[in-house]
């Protein structure tokens, strides 16, 4: 009978999951920069002296977090080509990574823009007035001032953002997605589901490992920007 831990398992499991470790990441840093763009202009929506622009910024947010991930992935790879049909449009040849990014860019730009809201507002007012009362024009106390006190504020949150992006979108496999979770099922479907705890076990130390790169990276960037936040002040 077969041991039930076979390391033999676990070690070759390795190369063979890092070989879509580029998918996975491809996936959750091209959602990551979407997703923060989509969110920067969603948060303008917040904080504009419009309200109907006000309430659709609330509302848009208020869906998505509300949503669950793998719904939302469900409604976007069914939903998108149903809906592409009534103009004629045939979706359903489109590769599956572009329902993937579309369902994470959207899910993680409302997240963000909240990031970027709280941190903005968390900014003095009075701050943006001494800029401007110096002489200095709009554009500079934005970024001399405001920006850099912000982003320091932002840089944890973000972090946490991008760290469940990186994890939720592991849910891409459910509609037939091939990154490293997907390489991981398909692994353990050819082993006749045996040997599955120590496939899993591999997957699950990649991303630790990548959790913990995040992390760290995370850390010196806002230990840069604490930095020339107290430069900036000294000066």
């Amino acid at each position: 009978m077969n041991e039930y831990f076979d390391s033999t398992y676990l070690i070759n499991a390795f190369p063979e999951l890092l070989n879509f470790l580029s998918v996975t990441l491809f996936i959750t840093i091209l959602a990551c920069l979407l997703g923060t763009i989509l969110g920067f202009l969603i948060m303008l929506t917040k904080l504009s002296k419009y309200r109907i622009l006000q309430i659709l910024g609330n509302l848009y947010t208020t869906i998505m977090r509300c949503t669950p991930s793998i719904v939302l992935l469900f409604l976007v790879y069914y939903g998108l080509p149903a809906c592409a049909e009534i103009i004629n449009i045939n979706l359903h040849d489109v590769h599956t990574g572009v329902f993937v990014v579309v369902t994470f860019t959207i899910q993680f730009a409302a997240i963000i823009s909240e990031v970027m809201r709280s941190a903005y507002l968390s900014i003095d007012s009075n701050q943006y007035e001494a800029g401007v009362s110096v002489g200095m024009t709009k554009f500079q106390t934005y970024k001399r001032i405001i920006i850099p006190q912000a982003i320091v504020i932002a840089i944890p949150n973000f972090a946490n953002a991008l760290l469940e992006l990186l994890k939720e979108g592991s849910l891409a496999y459910t509609i037939g997605f091939i990154d490293m979770v997907g390489k991981a099922n398909l692994i353990v479907e050819s082993n006749f589901n045996a040997h599955a705890l120590e496939i899993y076990l591999a997957l699950g130390l990649i991303y630790w490992l990548l959790s913990i790169i995040i992390e760290y990276s995370f850390t010196k960037i806002e230990s840069y920007f604490n930095q020339g936040k107290k430069s900036t002040i000294a000066y």
